[in-house]
């Protein structure tokens, strides 16, 4: 299942080389609104930005992650019925290479760590992060620091949270 706390990019590291955050090949991120077409947005942004990397074969796996992972921040993080703040960051999705993963990651402003529970066989939703969790090769979460604040600052309270999923690729990607 996904992660959080501390070792919420622990996975990230498993038997895979350290992130050098000056070794991303790519790197896209968009805003999408707060409406549920934004999924199909996002899979859009997905399907150009993943054909502009050369990993088209991968987009499948990839757009159902990122379905669901803004589906799940839409439904959860951005409900209609309770009030948010000017100043809350927008659901944005991310995209990013290195030579060998991919990783997707929607922010959303919300402070609830995703939860993933089993559905009724008869449930018409409910099952989202098991399906992040089965089509990714591990996924997590974690805090978003307040923009424009140092992250060591003690000020620098969270505000919503990160959730990612990580897909290696071959070395020849």
């Amino acid at each position: 299942m996904g992660t959080n706390g501390s070792t919420m990019l622990e996975p990230l590291r498993q038997g895979l080389p350290p992130i050098d955050p000056s070794a991303v090949s790519g790197s896209a991120t968009c805003t999408l609104p707060a409406r549920y077409e934004a999924v199909r947005g996002a899979r859009q942004f997905t399907r150009a930005t993943l054909s502009g990397w050369g990993l088209s074969e991968r987009f499948d796996d990839v757009a159902l992650v990122v379905s669901e992972l803004v589906t799940n921040a839409l439904r959860h993080a951005l409900p209609c019925d309770i009030p948010r703040e000017p100043q809350d960051p927008p659901v944005r999705l991310h995209l990013m290479q290195w030579t060998s993963r991919l990783v997707c990651a929607v922010r959303d402003p919300s402070h609830a760590s995703p939860v993933a529970s089993a559905a009724a066989d008869s449930a018409e939703s409910g099952r989202g992060l098991f399906l992040v969790e089965s089509f990714s090769d591990c996924w997590g979460w974690h805090p978003s620091p307040v923009l424009g604040t140092e992250s060591t600052s003690p000020a620098a309270a969270p505000r919503g949270k990160v959730v990612w999923a990580l897909f290696r690729l071959s070395d020849t990607a």
